[in-house]
């Protein structure tokens, strides 16, 4: 079995993150990046079939050359090899254009060995869209099997069960398939000190869009179908009121509360 698992390199969460003045993009230099924790449970889904079963597991991602930082880090945790899509006029790129890079990337890794099983996170932690793993496999022409807080994989076909709100589905698809993963699916495990050595004699491929045969004018912010007109810097918190408790705290808390119309 062939498993391609997609992955994102996004800022810290964690971090003060914003825009780029120069045009309203994410801000991906100004601040330290890492491995999207969403991703990480489809890494380790991955990692699991593949001790399961006879299975070789890709990461592949698009972006920068700080995306290839995700990559490795899939790596550390015990994925065979990588691929990354790096070109500078990938900049700006929206969910669109992700999906159909991603395709091309995907139909270019499965060339030699079809592709049996691509893996998602449910989101990125950044664009928190949920859009691509639908998008990629409408591009790729394959069933697409959502938000799966379980994973099987036997006789030809995936079977997830999908947890909503009022109800728990069971969904079932023939392989090839496209499964995005929540984040009650597994626990990540952290890299150890063998698979980080062993990370570094792993491939890695690098490719550009020409790689690919995709037109640099189908990505980019100009072929975007969404930008970000304008933005604004939250303003900083404001020190509350200290009431101090005299004998009527109680009447004071209640007036500011019926002030503010909460009572």
């Amino acid at each position: 079995m062939k498993i391609v698992v997609c992955v994102k390199h996004v800022p810290d969460a964690q971090a003060e993150r914003t825009f780029s003045s120069s045009d309203n993009t994410t801000d991906r230099t100004g601040v330290d990046g890492l491995l999207s924790e969403l991703d990480e449970y489809a890494v380790e889904e991955a990692l699991k079939l593949k001790e399961s079963a006879d299975a070789e597991v890709v990461v592949l991602t698009m972006g920068p050359a700080d995306s290839a930082d995700a990559v490795r880090k899939a790596l550390q945790m015990g994925a065979d090899s990588g691929v990354h899509v790096s070109d500078d006029a990938l900049h700006g790129s929206d969910a669109p254009a992700t999906s159909l890079v991603l395709a091309e990337a995907v139909r270019k890794i499965g060339a030699e060995t079809p592709v049996d099983l691509v893996l998602t996170g449910m989101a990125s932690t950044d664009g928190t869209m949920s859009v691509v793993p639908a998008m990629l496999a409408e591009r790729l022409a394959l069933p697409q099997v959502t938000f799966a807080s379980e994973l099987t994989v036997e006789s030809g076909s995936v079977t997830i069960r999908r947890d909503g709100d009022a109800s728990t589905e069971t969904v079932q698809a023939s392989l090839p398939a496209l499964v995005s993963v929540t984040d009650q699916i597994n626990e990540p495990r952290y890299p150890s000190f063998k698979g980080i050595m062993a990370a570094k004699k792993k491939p890695v491929e690098s490719w550009s869009l020409a790689d690919l045969g995709v037109d640099a004018g189908q990505v980019g912010l100009d072929a975007a179908w969404t930008k970000v007109e304008s933005f604004t810097a939250r303003p900083p918190r404001s020190q509350g009121e200290v009431v101090a408790d005299e004998g009527d705290g109680g009447t004071k808390l209640a007036e500011f509360l019926a002030s503010r119309k909460f009572v």
